[in-house]
């Protein structure tokens, strides 16, 4: 028996449709490493944010392996390239509600554990108005040195 596709192409996909059935401009973080083909000038930290809104792209494929699609940088038309390994969040832009997922080090090889013993992903941005659990406070959506109400900036985090 071969093994098993992993979730996580599957996870893309669902968070990809759901946020363009919301009218949601969907973003992925990806980290630079390998294989992947992007325009470097707009890499900071190692990472790149991109809109991979149907609007923004052009022949956007998602598939088991890689994301694939043309775009345009400062009026220059670019093939865009990406693992699926190197995908670290795919996230809403208008409300930041998305899914964080573990990035593999180029250097270092993939384990070959069950997904049970090793979860990859978590939801990273939860809703602001969803109840705290007991003994919790509800999160604050709002900055406290910032008195016109602006949001924080959002964070994701894999949770092992």
């Amino acid at each position: 028996m071969s093994e098993p596709i992993p979730t996580k192409p599957y996870l893309i996909r669902a968070m990809h449709e759901w946020c363009t059935d919301n009218g949601y401009t969907p973003y992925i973080v990806v980290k630079v490493q390998g294989q992947v083909r992007v325009p470097m000038e707009f890499v900071r930290n190692g990472e790149i944010v991109l809109d991979i809104s149907y609007v923004a792209s052009h022949g956007l494929k998602i598939d088991n392996q890689a994301i694939t699609f043309k775009a345009r940088f400062g009026e220059v038309s670019r093939e865009i390239y990406i693992p699926i390994e190197a995908v670290a969040a795919i996230y809403a832009s208008e409300n930041h509600q998305g899914m964080a997922f573990e990035v593999t080090p180029e250097s270092e090889p993939v384990a070959e554990e069950p997904i049970s013993e090793k979860p990859v992903v978590s939801l990273a941005v939860t809703n602001a108005d969803a109840s705290p659990e007991k003994g919790q406070e509800k999160p604050s959506t709002t900055d406290e040195a910032n008195p016109k109400g602006s949001r924080k900036k959002p964070s994701f985090t894999v949770i092992k």
